[in-house]
């Protein structure tokens, strides 16, 4: 990776759906180099993949609530379990192992407390294992952005 990429990357990160043409004058390079070097970096993995970007309240989910959650167990089998029924969960949106007070933290996004409430009931509640759970409704984001490419 070197600073010719890491622009390509950061043209893509902006604008996913940019033209080789775009994104080759934005580098400084012609259309045939720059494909290359995106389709290596696809090939090795540094790109994932691409994708657009949903204005969640259009769809009327437009709260997000981050849920930390303790398990009574940390047995593979039950760590293992307990990630295969969040990913069954669409509101469940990004589920994160961390270190620290609490085992898991998830995002999830719902219409609202009455949203919320229902999952809760139907989904979390319903979940073997959980000793312990705190929700915190996100009030307003501060920051989102994407990874950072270049360090100052």
């Amino acid at each position: 990776m070197d600073k010719i990429d890491r622009k390509i990357l950061q043209v893509l990160q902006g604008n996913a759906r940019a033209s080789l043409q775009e994104i080759g004058q934005a580098v400084g390079l012609s259309q045939t180099p720059c494909w290359s070097r995106i389709k290596k970096m696809e090939e090795s993995g540094v790109i994932e993949g691409y994708t657009v970007r949903i204005n969640a309240a259009a769809l009327d989910l437009s709260d997000t609530v981050l849920v930390q959650v303790t398990l009574d167990s940390h047995s593979d089998n039950t760590l293992e379990k307990f990630g295969e029924t969040l990913a069954k969960i669409p509101e469940v949106i990004e589920a994160y192992l961390v270190s620290g007070d609490y085992d898991y933290l998830l995002r999830i996004a719902v219409s609202g407390t009455a949203d919320y409430e229902r999952l809760l009931r139907e989904r979390l509640y319903k979940i073997k294992g959980i000793r312990h759970s705190k929700s915190s409704f996100v009030l307003r984001t501060l920051k989102k952005a994407d990874l950072p490419l270049f360090q100052d």
